[in-house]
């Protein structure tokens, strides 16, 4: 006869293995989405110029994408599945109108090239922290003072304007988004273990999932094209 617990544990781990699966699938969603607009951007000079000409519309564009970042992380759990999912889409397509600029400076050929680096790089490190046993927890401060040392930098050097501190800086935030991701990897797998009172409780845990691995991705694209990106002439 099988016992109780075997079952609900059974059923836990359904509901884990569920989580999972949205989380990536929304992240996927998220960077294809991301990549469409970005070529539909590029492919018109009349939003070209309206996104890129016009200092305004760009930084509030910028503006409004951290703005939603931070509301999504902040209210995750006020918001319903169905909200949280579409400020995410929101969002990845701002992304996607803002990050065109990146075929305006690098040749498609290197931004293909990282990308499929980037997704080398960040697929192994997430299968690293599913399915390593060793706790990470420790990572998590380091990576954050990390995190802020390169946003400061990079703030810093707008005014600088000096390639070594974009070197260093770039080369400072690979190493922190490797680490990242499987940090965080780790993390979504153990919110993934928590009993949701509903399934609207599962999506709200699934988008906010999805978008730290989007950031994590994201970033450490950028930073691997800061280094290896071939510039266009």
């Amino acid at each position: 006869m099988e016992q109780p617990w075997a079952g609900q544990r059974e059923q836990a781990l359904v509901i884990q293995n569920d989580v999972v699966r949205r989380v990536y699938g929304w992240m996927a969603t998220g960077l294809m989405l991301t990549a469409i607009v970005s070529l539909f951007v590029i492919s018109s000079p009349e939003l070209l110029r309206f996104i890129f000409g016009n200092r305004m519309v760009f930084f509030g564009l910028v503006i409004g994408e951290l703005g939603m970042v931070v509301a999504l992380s902040a209210a995750i759990n006020r918001l319903s599945g169905a909200t949280a999912i579409l400020m995410f889409l929101v969002y990845a397509a701002l992304n996607g109108a803002t990050m065109a600029s990146i075929f305006l400076v690098y040749t498609g050929a290197s931004i293909s090239s990282t990308f499929f680096v980037t997704a080398g790089t960040f697929g192994a490190m997430t299968v690293y922290g599913r399915v390593t046993q060793r706790d990470l927890t420790s990572w998590g401060s380091f990576l954050f003072m990390g995190l802020v040392g390169i946003i400061i930098a990079s703030v810093v050097n707008i005014f600088l304007k000096s390639p070594a501190v974009s070197w260093v800086v770039s080369c400072c935030g690979v190493l922190v988004f490797v680490g990242l991701t499987a940090y965080d990897t780790q993390k979504i797998k153990m919110l993934a273990r928590m009993q949701f009172a509903d399934r609207d409780g599962e999506s709200r845990a699934a988008v906010l999932g999805a978008l730290t691995l989007y950031l994590d991705f994201i970033n450490l694209f950028l930073m691997l094209l800061r280094l290896f990106g071939q510039r266009r002439d």
